[in-house]
């Protein structure tokens, strides 16, 4: 399982991000992370991060692994429980959908964020990096 952090870190190559080429061979994710990376790209141009003219390459490349090698579940199964983490730990839904993925599909999750990584470990989820 992968959230957002992870996949915007390597796509929008964010500092670290080539050590997470050995995890993102085959992904499964909560279909927002399309949402989430769109958010991030969009915010990366307005911030002055990524130039405008990047924008083409970097969705053509995340498009192609999306539909190569990422599975994408549909966050409907996964936003009752997710709800209820959310809840129960102060964090954003967003967030929160990730770790009922994981959680259901009795994986490990693949997280930069801390407070995601400690909750998840908190919950019996395995975190990577």
């Amino acid at each position: 399982m992968a959230d957002s952090s992870a996949i915007i870190a390597f796509f929008l190559r964010e500092e670290g991000w080539t050590k997470l080429s050995k995890y993102m061979v085959t992904t499964i994710s909560v279909d927002h992370v399309v949402k989430e990376f769109y958010n991030a790209v969009w915010k990366a141009v307005n911030i002055k991060r990524v130039n405008f003219e990047e924008v083409p390459r970097v969705l053509t490349l995340f498009k192609d692994y999306v539909k190569r090698n990422m599975e994408l579940r549909r966050e409907e199964e996964y936003v009752d429980k997710a709800l209820e983490i959310a809840l129960e730990n102060e964090i954003t839904i967003y967030d929160a959908l990730y770790i009922a993925l994981a959680l259901y599909e009795k994986g490990q999750l693949l997280t930069l964020d801390d407070k995601q990584r400690h909750i998840s470990n908190r919950l019996g989820i395995m975190t990577i990096p």
